[in-house]
């Protein structure tokens, strides 16, 4: 979920919420823009799920349209960067070079589009890499994704796992970074297909650097990229690229039961109050253009003078801080009598779209090990939602672990805070698997 923190607002410190968006950074020659098109065709979900399905023949998906040397750190220096964000250091062995990859994917819909990501490499001698995916958190500004940011934020975690001798792979999803059109937010099967083409991409690139990824893939992410973890995680293990195989997952603070946990929460006040009418607000308009019928016109669900500018504010092009200070304080503020209700007793297409988000911890089993990081006091991403997601998963026979993270704050946040504790322990997980 977003960067947020208790400090007064500042360009660096304010939420990341969504966990960022350029303008224009559309790619020259790759597709037309509109990877989120006006036009909402209802079954957006199963266009999407049916073009990540085993059996699916587009060759272009995956491949590399352009590659940028992001350029590199030693270890040396990579220490101090990383531990002054918090982020353990004790993993960290080798220099990293990082890539901004530029690549084939789909859309919402299943049309082509491209995405962007981070590809971090470590300066080792090895020329055959196990390799990690990392999902990142919410974020409704373009250059606040991986490839894009420089900060050790956004950068840290595929950093240390580089670091640690890993191939780091961090999606920016759709319209993010340096994808056209706007981010298709808690739209689980969109987060995956990007995922996953973006591992087809770096193990195409890889070879240009004389390197090799391995078929397993170890799999992680936090917050919004929990859940996204969780789906390329399902979507290799139905065989959605034969080159690559699960290994193992370990999601972090995700809100994975958003109807029975994570909206609940929201509507007592158990989650941040400003962090809650950004969701509330994100979630109502990217859910509205994925399948549509949410709403005709904001103004049928956000009230005045809301309703002329929320779109506006997630439509990539608005900087978190702006976006906060342009929402208000209350969900009673934002929404009308109707947004309200629909929070209170989803319907139609906002409830199709629950049931498809939901479906990471209801809809598959998995084989490979799982661990599910929390913490508690987690103001943004109730703790709920893992307890939920674990006993679903442990109902279907999975090898599921619930891991709870020691009290940990980063920017005044549990939230963020835990991302920060989980990545060492997550490095520390992966690298002793074998």
């Amino acid at each position: 979920m977003p960067r947020t923190t208790t400090a007064r607002p500042t360009a660096r410190t304010t939420p990341r919420v969504a966990a960022g968006l350029a303008a224009g950074a559309l790619v020259a020659g790759a597709v037309t823009a509109g990877a989120l098109a006006a036009d909402t065709p209802p079954r957006a979900d199963a266009a999407a799920a049916a073009a990540a399905a085993p059996g699916h023949t587009d060759a272009r998906r995956g491949s590399p349209v352009s590659a940028r040397h992001l350029g590199g750190m030693t270890a040396a220096e990579i220490r101090p960067w990383l531990a002054g964000a918090g982020f353990d250091t004790a993993s960290v062995r080798y220099g990293t070079d990082a890539y901004r990859l530029v690549y084939r994917t789909i859309d919402a819909h299943g049309r082509p589009t491209v995405a962007s990501g981070l590809l971090v490499l470590p300066r080792s001698a090895e020329r055959r890499l196990r390799t990690v995916s990392y999902t990142h958190g919410t974020t409704s500004y373009k250059p606040d994704a991986p490839s894009v940011a420089d900060d050790a934020w956004a950068r840290g975690p595929a950093v240390a796992f580089g670091a640690a001798g890993f191939a780091a792979v961090a999606p920016d999803y759709l319209g993010l970074g340096e994808g056209p059109g706007v981010h298709p937010w808690k739209h689980v099967p969109s987060e995956t297909s990007a995922a996953l083409d973006m591992l087809r991409a770096a193990r195409a690139f890889a070879p240009r650097r004389g390197r090799a990824l391995e078929r397993d893939v170890l799999v992680t992410g936090f917050s919004q990229g929990a859940s996204s973890a969780l789906g390329l995680a399902r979507a290799l293990q139905e065989g959605a690229d034969r080159r690559f195989r699960v290994r193992a997952v370990a999601p972090v603070s995700g809100a994975y039961d958003f109807r029975g946990a994570e909206l609940p929460a929201l509507l007592n006040g158990e989650i941040d109050p400003r962090m809650g009418v950004a969701y509330a607000a994100y979630l109502l308009t990217s859910w509205n253009r994925v399948y549509g019928g949410v709403y005709r016109e904001p103004s049928e669900l956000f009230r005045t003078p809301y309703a002329a500018r929320v779109e506006k504010y997630f439509d990539g092009t608005t900087p978190g801080p702006v976006m906060l200070r342009g929402l208000p304080g209350t969900l009673e503020e934002l929404l009308t009598p109707r947004g309200m209700d629909l929070l209170r007793h989803p319907s139609g297409t906002f409830a199709e779209g629950l049931r498809v988000d939901a479906e990471v911890c209801t809809a598959w089993t998995p084989r490979a090990p799982v661990r599910l990081y929390r913490m508690d006091g987690d103001e943004q991403a109730v703790t709920a939602n893992t307890a939920a997601c674990a006993a679903s998963l442990r109902e279907r026979g999975a090898p599921v672990s619930v891991v709870d993270l020691d009290d940990r704050l980063h920017e005044g946040s549990r939230h963020l805070g835990s991302n920060v504790a989980a990545t060492g322990r997550t490095v520390r997980w992966f690298a002793g698997l074998r």
